[in-house]
């Protein structure tokens, strides 16, 4: 597929379907780009479209079918775009940062990455009321083969990131802030621990990885 030319190319890609619950246009909504008037459209669409899939039948589905519905709050970024948002500083990665997972067209293979910007409202709701956004993380890592996790103050929304090898990785800027979880490293917590802290969260529903 090429990059869309036209309004009608770009309907089309909106409308393809990247797993059961999303299709590419619940990705494509960009503040950034609204305001700036930059489009935001894949260079390598079939790229885009493959690693996005990934991404949601890997992690999104089973939490859409596990939680209900979730908030997409930046999903595929292009990379003028993602460029645009580093150097005017609207925290956005630079677009050759190892961990930056918004541009899925810039790799394939071992080097493909894919990830999205939500808050899950169930969640959202407890934190709300105080809840630990810990118990959020060490479900995730219990139950979805994620890469990357960063936790953000508003919401407990959480940037979460698919690679085909995962990094295991769990960070965040709500306190404690820093390194939940390195790469390659165990948990402090011990599994009993943590399946304290999500004792009343739903059972995992969903989970397909193919």
């Amino acid at each position: 597929m090429r990059p869309p030319a036209s309004m009608r190319g770009l309907e089309n890609l909106g409308r393809v379907r990247l797993s059961e619950h999303f299709f590419m246009r619940d990705f494509l909504y960009s503040e950034i780009g609204n305001l700036h008037r930059i489009p935001n459209i894949p260079e390598n669409p079939d790229l885009a479209i493959e690693n996005g899939s990934k991404l949601c039948r890997a992690l999104l589905d089973p939490l859409q079918e596990t939680f209900g519905r979730l908030a997409i709050r930046s999903g595929y970024r292009s990379a003028r775009l993602n460029q645009f948002g580093n150097q005017n500083k609207l925290n956005c990665a630079r677009n050759d940062h190892p961990l930056e997972c918004h541009i899925w067209d810039r790799g394939a293979g071992d080097q493909a990455i894919a990830g999205t910007s939500l808050a899950i409202p169930w969640f959202a709701d407890q934190y709300a009321q105080g809840r630990d956004w810990r118990d959020l993380a060490w479900w995730l890592h219990d139950h979805l083969p994620y890469s990357e996790m960063w936790f953000f103050p508003k919401l407990a929304a959480l940037n979460l990131a698919w690679r085909p090898q995962p990094l295991r990785m769990i960070s965040s800027y709500v306190a404690p802030r820093g390194a939940l979880l390195k790469a390659g490293d165990t948990p402090q917590e011990d599994l009993a621990t943590r399946r304290r802290r999500y004792g009343d969260f739903p059972v995992l529903r969903g989970l397909r990885l193919g």
